[in-house]
């Protein structure tokens, strides 16, 4: 059975992104970058909700730019080696290789994904991962505290959520992120 991850950069007060929708606080540095590629590296299929698509369509060509750096690249190769699969009601079309669009959200045919595979899944987004830690899909949380307070806006965990977690990991980056790795306990 695969396993489904919920990965996320957030403030350290619990905000992926502020109250106007900005996250530019977020963008990884080399160190943390090349980690994250490492964690993706064997992810076969993305979830994401729309608003994470279209944030992160733009690695169909960005890693491929003359002169990025290798961990940009790097991560480019990543992209474009997973399947993608897009919950959105209102996105006509995709603008990506190896996409599809699903028009609402239903977790029997996420556990039948999860089921259908040894590898890992990744959901991204919050609003796409709380219906999956709701549904009692997401089997590991893996959180990129910032050094930054925004005070308010889309949280990483939704609000009523009651969730019991073990903490299988924890680093520390030079740039003051720390990453914490949390298996789901029923």
């Amino acid at each position: 059975m695969g396993q489904l991850i919920y990965t996320g950069i957030a403030s350290l007060d619990g905000y992926v992104a502020d109250r106007d929708g900005n996250f530019s606080w977020s963008e990884p540095d080399r160190e943390v970058h090349t980690f994250v590629n490492d964690l993706e590296r064997d992810v076969d299929t993305y979830l994401f909700g729309r608003r994470m698509y279209e944030v992160m369509a733009v690695w169909e060509t960005f890693g491929s730019t003359p002169g990025a750096p290798e961990y940009i690249q790097d991560y480019g190769r990543i992209w474009l080696g997973a399947d993608k699969v897009v919950y959105s009601s209102t996105l006509e079309t995709v603008t990506t290789a190896r996409t599809r669009i699903e028009r609402t959200f239903d977790a029997g045919a996420v556990r039948k994904l999860k089921d259908g595979t040894d590898g890992k899944i990744s959901v991204g987004g919050s609003t796409l991962a709380a219906a999956a830690l709701q549904a009692g899909l997401v089997d590991e949380c893996q959180l990129f505290l910032n050094p930054v307070a925004v005070g308010g806006g889309l949280r990483f965990l939704p609000d009523g959520l009651t969730l019991k977690l073990e903490l299988l990991e924890e680093r520390r980056f030079g740039n003051g992120v720390v990453y914490l790795r949390y298996r789901t306990l029923a």
